[in-house]
């Protein structure tokens, strides 16, 4: 091996990689089977934490979705945190039946300190016995809560649930539905895949299911702007694993404007980067000593990049193969390697456009696909710093 076939070697490793790992996932993503409900799962007391942050406009719609579940009224309930609102989110949702729980804290404002004030006001109470949070502005399957119970009540070691979250506008337009191709890669496919595997898949802040037990156990001190990855990987460490409900599913309203979007996408990059520089190297070095595919897949959540990002250094490792073949001679190696990299992302892509139900429809959507790239990436190249606040994505 040369020096440039090193080199090449060592540059390319941790794409190549996250490629391949992502070519397993979608090897992986076949249709799962959901646990059979328990004799006396009906009993089971669940309460509804839906946070919200100036929702005015869709609070009662969503009240009025979670009101419809297949479930005894007996054992339901609603509770919306209204947090640091300025308009009238906490009247409408009293109106709609829900209990409310108004916060003032500028200082503390975020979902991660309404959900803990939630969650402890609930364990405190002692009624419910499992908890599911939704977000201001989804519907959800009317399956939603028997799904989460009949996980809780799996064998093994499950204290949370993830049900599918999906896009409820998903034709507004071409960016709308690339995030339906997107959300079911990031949350079908590779939810799916990981039951398969029987280890914990990633929560996503939006039907997120918990048994009060597991939130007794760790407290909810998840307060970043990826509060969701911030208490799965709590969760996960403390030995308790987190199912993926693929027969319930929520949805919710994804923006179809760029202005609009950059927030989002911001909070979701900005968040995750955080996470990495503070749990990648602790998680890797507890997947090395507890050498179980649950502690190594959760280092590769928290370590491989955004899609968008790891088609763009794939590409930038195969314009240095192609510069080395020029001057040097084309290592073989590398090509192949490439080569399949490439394929893995093809075939993970293109099972999301499958798995996201919009057929013609998706695949004509990856036109645009390259414009979005390219979009994500000179967003996080301009980005300065992370953003801490929570802040509220303009809605359609």
């Amino acid at each position: 091996m040369t020096w440039a076939d090193g080199l090449l070697l060592i540059i390319g490793l941790p794409v190549l990689g996250a490629a391949f790992y992502l070519g397993v996932l979608t090897l992986l993503s076949g249709r799962v089977a959901a646990p059979a409900p328990g004799a006396n799962a009906r009993a089971t007391r669940v309460t509804f934490v839906v946070p919200a942050h100036d929702e005015a406009a869709g609070i009662a719609a969503t009240i009025n979705s979670l009101a419809a579940v297949d479930w005894p009224a007996e054992a339901l309930r609603i509770l919306v945190l209204a947090d640091n609102c300025s308009d009238d989110t906490a009247a409408r949702a009293r109106a709609a039946g829900a209990r409310v729980i108004e916060r003032d804290d500028p200082a503390h404002r975020g979902k991660g300190y309404a959900l803990a004030l939630a969650f402890t006001t609930l364990i405190n109470e002692g009624w419910s016995e499992a908890v599911i949070v939704v977000d201001a502005d989804s519907v959800v399957s009317t399956n939603i809560v028997s799904a989460v119970v009949a996980h809780l009540a799996r064998p093994g070691h499950w204290g949370a649930v993830q049900v599918f979250y999906g896009v409820r506008n998903p034709l507004a337009s071409w960016r709308t539905q690339l995030m339906t191709i997107a959300l079911a890669i990031f949350h079908r496919l590779r939810g799916r895949a990981r039951a398969r595997l029987g280890v914990s898949t990633k929560l996503n802040g939006n039907g997120m299911g918990f048994a009060v037990a597991a939130l007794r156990a760790v407290p909810y001190q998840a307060f970043s702007i990826a509060e969701d990855l911030e208490y799965g990987i709590a969760l996960v460490r403390a030995g308790i694993g987190i199912a993926y409900a693929d027969e319930a599913s929520i949805s919710a309203e994804m923006v179809s404007q760029a202005d609009r979007a950059v927030s989002q996408r911001d909070r979701w990059d900005g968040g995750r980067a955080t996470l990495r520089r503070t749990y990648a190297v602790p998680l890797v070095e507890e997947a090395v000593r507890a050498r179980t595919l649950e502690r190594f897949d959760l280092a590769m959540e928290v370590l491989v990049p955004p899609l968008s990002a790891v088609v763009a250094l794939l590409g930038l490792w195969s314009v240095a193969v192609a510069v080395v073949a020029f001057w040097v001679a084309v290592p073989l190696w590398a090509l192949s390697l490439g080569a399949l990299a490439w394929t893995c992302l093809l075939m993970h892509v293109m099972r999301g456009v499958v798995l996201s139900g919009l057929g013609p429809v998706g695949w004509r959507a990856l036109a645009f696909a390259p414009f979005y790239v390219a979009w994500a990436l000179l967003l996080r190249l301009r980005r300065r710093g992370t953003r801490t606040a929570w802040v509220r994505t303009g809605r359609e």
